[in-house]
């Protein structure tokens, strides 16, 4: 876009359609793109002209519709002429409009949708209360949730199930073979036993009851709905003969298995779209002719436009930050050089992050301000670091976000009064530059940006941070080495990149591929002044920043196509003869989709197809979409080893769905346009910037080292082969580019194009200030405290993500139940990711005791998950790596998982009702299943399957091949932790780093030393107390002793001694629930750490339920004692009454089976179920239906639960009346209703069944948590073996129903039929 052109559209072009307009409506400003033909000159050889307008999304003192109004000025801009803004708008020279907008992401974040009803299967109404039942936020002890976005729940008394289930060894015994009129075959091939078909009427009135009240719009969300529609189809009739003016039905909108995304994805359509509607037609009625004569099309979330009256608010949430990932694949991306990208999109209050390597990446299952989508979406990772994110001093650290001072109050640089953010720190330090930014600010909205209250407050800043007053610990005191305001600013710079590199990292390396060999797509109004520095932070040596990056959204959606999706549900086992099957129905989708867009004027040469089909192994639910065309089994393989490092030769391939995208375009996009004219293009270098003609001044701009004379350049100004050395500022209209020292730019006709060049005295002047941190390391620097902070946390969410995509176990790679740690040379945990509260504190004590106990060397890793060993309890296997230099250890890192069955008296290893530790499966103090770099799977084998097996009553594991290979994943993930460990040294130097895990520590020592200060002013004295009765009548006996300095004995003396069952609990586990209490108690920031325990001393009596001897059972103590001690340790610190206080530790299975000579494996199930959340001294009252505390595990999908084994699920709803009163009260427990189809173990392994939650301060105690067995009578023992389902047995009129109680802990062999029914115990309330 040249700003000298002032050439009109042509009067012969003139009414004729010719001006094509992309609108990108954002969270701020909108930006409009119009471009237009024009006559070429001798000065302007092009034949059209780019127009850009940039306007804020809201200003109703001058208009009252952003997108209108943009368009307004581009049409007078291509005509010259007036178009009054209280008119109409004159269509006839408009070709097309393009638009993404936020309505719809505003609307879900701020709640300001469509009041709707959500119509469910009966036993479902809480389905989405529920959700997946894990918190947000692991520390946050308030526990606050997003509301749902219904208004009324009408339960339908219908239900259908699944024929078979996949876990069944035998598969053919179970499939119907004809003739029954209950069973049909539904869109996914699946048979469905239809169980109860619904009273119709009695839906009618119903509905008419929801109509009555003033609802218009519904969702329908029925189980099985995905392959079996005919209920769904029935009620969306039912309710569009009543009169509701908006229905989505989940079959519709999201073919996809797992009935609480799809639930959540209709219900949002239902909430979105009627507005979305109002909204599309209130903006073509301000068009002369509406959209009569003009195309419209709107952008959705998976990267294509649709027309507009397709448009749907389920698909919108992502509009406009897809267009941008359009906007910087089309303009950068090269086929031929297949150089990926990393997209990186930094506005006002947060940043956008994705990836292009040829192909759009999809994913199918997001989360949205709390809501699950289930929908095609652009993989666009989300970070709360933007121009307007705030910036703090917390704990010792700098912090940046993910608070926003948002458009108003802004910064502290726009004169709203409002904080310093990031945009105070570019500004002051001379990066943006006030005098050229617009004028837009103070009461009359004509001064320029606020340097002087930046500089003030900054000068405030840096008081706090050099006197060390936020970390009220002198061995953080920085004086000596004081931080001048132009460094602390720099800080949070650096800070606010680190942050912004975690999701890049995500996105790449944590999936595979190398960052390095990226190159960075920088785009929005923030990015081009962090360009550079995270480019430099990833290894990245080349970024572009095209010439409209401030609004390349809008240059995006010009670019873009239309998009039509057809997809179908599939249960097919992949093999030959299903691939030609599949090939036909793909075909039938073809012929679908490429209607659709015939259907929209588009012809069969602009249409193209993609087929997918979404695949996963048998047994896993992560399913990957791969592209047809060739060998799709050899595909599927590769991209599997890509993205999780490994495949499964002996499992079966399951095709989940199938896919076909069809795409329209009426132009042929041309890629990689840059990279032909870097080729040839002639490069002069501005060796003196200030006799240029884009020459605009010469100013100082703060670097790593001081101040640079930097030149400021006008971008429209510079010419294409001009080459610009950092450090230089290119301004545009509307953004800011900064080339920093070490970079060159090299401006083409559509880009700057940033380059790494050789390390100068930038990079020198870095490596200077470091070198002197490593002479002095007794002194803190705070800038590399919060820096290193952020990597020591990155570098354990990588383990992390590592082990989950390579593990192929459920409790691992869908239940989440891991984490992963890094540990400094004594084996002190420095950072662990927020993965299982309980494992938190827990594996520092392994750690120190291999330490003592092996003598180690490099290549070694030591599994151990005895509880005298630093374990909790026996499935938790904790892998640990020693990290070695120069033949001495100088870190540690360690991985534990969750592994579903270790051997011992039962399926699973949780038996309800273990005595001795040898019942509850394989145990080992310490043992190398990697000694000097060689696995030791005959030694591993003989400890898993061998020695588990000697016992009575015991055996191995029952699947040997899983817990290998998650094994494996936990050493591929150690191993990873090493590689970043060392790439952290080779950066910053060894000393340093061990220098900063220590002073990181300190931080947290010193966060928990103040709270420990408050709390004893707080309550008048420094003595708290605190206890509580497990349901066998043991006591937990609580006497903190608070001192003036901040330290804490926690006494735990007059404890029960340990009992002869399994609730004991490893000391390991004390120290877990006291680390997590106080990390929550801060409630700010903090590095979860060993300094969070180092002002506290842990008493703990000897062979007490606490610290049991070494034989005693323990696996109820991981999850059930280690819930009760959080209780006592928050109700003594007065913060919260009593939660559940159990996890609902529920499994079932059958054992493997012989029969003629065949065996047939068995297979076992583990779940958690959540309960209620205690009322609160500092929230209003307790989460209902959450897991809190010690675990925070996510349940399966009812439909995935039904599909995989022979069970029904009748009701998981909210226990209502469960939670106890109070002024702050307890959230309800939840009930859970399980029908067996076949005779299989069943065990309960839980608490709070005999003592209630109690309340604190006056509050109620909740109620009690109920386990009950339905178990069904029958007149023969032929019923009794009948392994079809029960409803049949009712119809001889011979089977009645017996309800026991099984207590909190038990055992039983149930039959078809039977039901066991869980209800949790509620959580307590808070204050009278």
């Amino acid at each position: 876009m040249d700003p000298t052109d002032n050439r009109l559209l042509p009067g012969a072009c003139d009414g004729k359609h010719q001006v094509r307009i992309s609108v990108d409506r954002g969270g701020t400003f909108t930006d409009c793109v119009g471009v237009f033909p024009v006559e070429p000159s001798t000065t302007n050889p092009s034949s059209e002209r780019t127009a850009v307008v940039k306007l804020l999304s809201e200003d109703p003192a001058h208009y009252p519709d952003a997108p209108r109004e943009g368009i307004r000025r581009i049409l007078e801009i291509a005509t010259g002429r007036p178009h009054p803004r209280d008119a109409p708008l004159d269509t006839s020279n408009i070709e097309s409009i393009r638009m993404g907008t936020t309505v719809a992401t505003n609307a879900l974040l701020e709640r300001k949708g469509e009041p709707c009803a959500l119509v469910v299967t009966h036993g479902f109404q809480d389905l989405l209360k529920i959700g997946n039942q894990a918190r947000p936020r692991i520390f946050d002890l308030s526990i606050s949730k997003p509301e749902v976005l219904y208004q009324q729940v009408v339960q339908i008394d219908e239900r259908v199930t699944l024929v078979g289930y996949a876990m069944d060894p035998r598969p053919s015994a179970h499939q119907q073979t004809g003739g029954s009129s209950d069973v049909v075959v539904g869109r996914s091939g699946e048979q469905v036993r239809v169980l109860k078909t619904p009273d119709w009427e009695c839906v009618r009135k119903q509905l008419q009851q929801v109509y009555d009240s003033g609802i218009r719009s519904i969702a329908v969300c029925l189980m099985h709905a995905y392959t079996f529609t005919a209920h769904e189809d029935k009620v969306g009739d039912i309710a569009s003969s009543i009169g509701f003016t908006h229905i989505t039905l989940s079959s519709r909108l999201s073919p996809m298995i797992k009935i609480v995304p799809r639930a959540h994805s209709a219900t949002a359509d239902a909430y979105l779209t009627p507005g979305i509607r109002r909204y599309v037609d209130g903006f073509a009625s301000g068009f002369d002719a509406g959209f009569r004569d003009i195309r419209v099309d709107f952008m959705q979330s998976d990267g294509g436009l649709t027309p507009v009256d397709h448009f749907s608010g389920l698909r919108a949430i992502l509009s406009g930050p897809a267009a941008g990932v359009v906007g910087y694949s089309v303009t950068s991306y090269c086929a031929s050089r297949q150089v990926p990208l990393v997209g990186f999109d930094m506005g006002g209050t947060s940043t956008d992050v994705s990836r292009f390597g040829g192909e759009f990446e999809h994913v199918f299952e997001t989360t949205t301000a709390g809501v699950t989508i289930q929908a095609p979406q652009l993989d666009i990772n989300t970070v709360a670091a933007g121009g307007g994110s705030r910036l703090f001093f917390r704990n010792g650290l700098m912090v940046v976000g993910p608070e926003s001072a948002g458009a108003f109050p802004g910064p502290a640089c726009y004169r709203n009064g409002g904080p310093l953010c990031i945009t105070d720190a570019n500004l002051l330090l001379g990066r943006l530059r006030a005098e050229h930014f617009p004028h837009i600010f103070g009461p009359n909205e004509n001064q320029p940006l606020d340097i002087d209250t930046t500089r003030s407050l900054f000068a405030e800043l840096a008081n706090e941070i050099n006197g060390g007053a936020s970390t009220g610990n002198k061995s953080l005191d920085t004086a000596g080495q004081e931080k001048s305001v132009e460094e602390i600013a720099l800080g949070f710079l650096q800070v606010a990149n680190e942050t912004m590199c975690r999701p890049i990292r995500t996105l790449t390396e944590a999936r595979g591929h190398d960052v390095q060999k990226h190159a960075l797509a920088c785009f929005g109004g923030a990015g081009g002044q962090h360009a550079c520095a995270v480019a430099a932070n990833l290894g990245i040596r080349r970024v572009f920043v095209h010439r409209l990056a401030s609004v390349l959204s809008a240059v995006g959606l010009g670019l873009s196509e239309v998009v039509h999706e057809e997809q179908s549900p599939s249960a097919a086992v992949w093999s030959t003869a299903a691939n030609q099957a599949l090939s036909v129905r793909l075909d039938e989708l073809s012929t679908a989709a490429r209607k659709k867009l015939a259907s929209q004027g588009f012809s069969d040469p602009q249409i193209r197809l993609q087929k997918y089909l979404n695949m996963r192994y048998d047994g896993t639910d992560t399913a990957l979409m791969v592209p047809c065309g060739g060998d799709c089994l050899a595909r599927f393989e590769s991209m599997h080893q890509q993205e999780f490092g490994f495949v499964l030769k002996d499992r079966r391939i399951i095709v989940d769905d199938l896919r076909v995208r069809a795409v329209g375009s009426l132009a042929e996009a041309k890629l990689g346009q840059v990279y032909d004219e870097l080729d040839v293009l002639p490069r002069r270098r501005l060796q003196d910037p200030q006799v240029h003609p884009a020459f605009v001044d010469s100013v100082s701009v703060y670097f790593q080292g001081g101040y640079r004379k930097t030149a400021v350049l006008k971008l429209g100004a510079l010419q294409p082969g001009d080459v610009v050395l950092g450090p230089t500022i290119v301004l545009d209209r509307n953004s800011t580019v900064l080339v920093e020292p070490d970079w060159e730019a090299t401006v083409t006709s559509s880009q700057l194009v940033l380059d790494r060049v050789s390390a100068t005295a930038g990079a020198a002047a870095a490596a200077a200030q470091t070198d002197s941190i490593r002479r002095n390391p007794t002194k803190v620097d705070p800038i590399y405290l919060s820096v290193l902070a952020n990597r020591f946390m990155s570098i354990a969410e990588q383990m992390g993500r590592t082990l989950e995509k390579t593990s192929v176990s459920t409790n691992i790679k869908e239940r989440l139940d891991f984490s992963c740690a890094l540990f400094d040379q004594h084996g002190n945990l420095v950072a662990n990711a927020p993965h299982i509260p309980v494992h938190l504190g827990s594996m520092s004590h392994a750690v120190k005791f291999q330490l003592q106990r092996i003598n180690l060397r490099e290549g070694d890793v030591i599994l151990v998950n005895h509880p005298q060993a630093g374990g909790t309890h026996l499935p938790d296997i904790t892998l640990i790596s020693p990290v070695f230099r120069e033949g001495r250890i100088i870190f540690f890192v360690a991985s534990r998982g969750h592994h579903a069955d270790i051997g011992g008296i039962l399926p699973g290893s949780m038996p309800p009702n273990s005595r001795e530790l040898f019942q509850e499966g394989a145990s080992s103090m310490g043992m190398k299943i990697v000694d000097g770099g060689e696995f030791q799977e005959a030694n591993v084998r003989h400890m898993l399957v061998d020695e588990p097996a000697q016992y009575p009553g015991c055996s191995g594991t029952r699947n040997y091949r899983d817990v290998l290979s998650d094994l494996k994943a936990q050493i591929a993930a150690n191993h990873r932790g090493i590689a970043l460990l060392s790439q952290l040294c080779a950066e910053y130097g060894l000393e340093m780093v061990q220098e900063y895990m220590g002073h990181i520590q300190d931080t947290a020592e010193a966060a928990v030393r103040a709270l420990l200060k408050e709390t004893r002013k707080r309550h008048g004295t420094g003595q708290l107390k605190g206890h509580d009765f497990m349901d066998d009548g043991s006591k937990i006996n609580l006497c903190v002793d608070i001192g003036d300095d901040g330290s804490a004995q926690f006494d735990f003396t007059g404890t029960s001694p340990e009992v002869y069952g399994n609730t004991n609990a490893p000391p390991s586990v004390t120290h877990s629930a006291i680390i997590y209490c106080l990390r929550c108690m801060v409630q700010s920031d903090l590095p979860l750490n060993q300094g969070c325990l180092a002002p506290v001393k842990v008493v703990i009596p000897e062979y007490s339920l606490l610290s049991p001897s070494p034989n005693a059972a323990v696996v109820g103590g991981n999850v059930l004692t280690s819930q009760r001690l959080c209780d006592v340790i928050l109700m003594a610190f007065g913060i919260a009454a009593a939660s559940q206080g159990c996890m609902n530790n529920l499994t079932f299975g059958i054992p493997a089976i012989e029969e003629d000579g065949v065996r047939y494996e068995g297979w076992g199930y583990y779940e958690t179920i959540a309960g209620g959340h205690g009322g609160g001294r500092d929230w209003p009252r307790g989460q209902d239906g959450v897991h809190t505390n010690m675990t925070n595990t996510t349940i399966t999908d009812p439909e995935i639960l039904e599909r995989r084994y022979p069970v029904i699920l009748h009701q998981f709803s909210l226990r209502e009346g469960s939670g106890g009163a109070g002024k702050h009260p307890g959230g309800n427990g939840c009930i859970r209703d399980i029908e067996f189809l076949e005779g299989m173990s069943v065990s309960l392994l839980t608490e709070r069944r005999a003592f209630p939650p109690p309340g604190l301060n006056g509050g109620g105690s909740a109620a009690c948590g109920l386990n009950l067995w339905k178990r069904r009578l029958c007149s023969s023992e032929s019923n009794a073996a009948d392994t079809q389902h029960a409803a049949e047995l009712d119809k001889t009129g011979a089977a009645r129903t017996q309800v026991l109680n099984l207590g909190g802990k038990n055992t039983v062999f149930v039959n078809p039929g039977d039901h066991i029914v869980v209800m949790t115990p509620g959580g307590g309330g808070y204050g009278k």
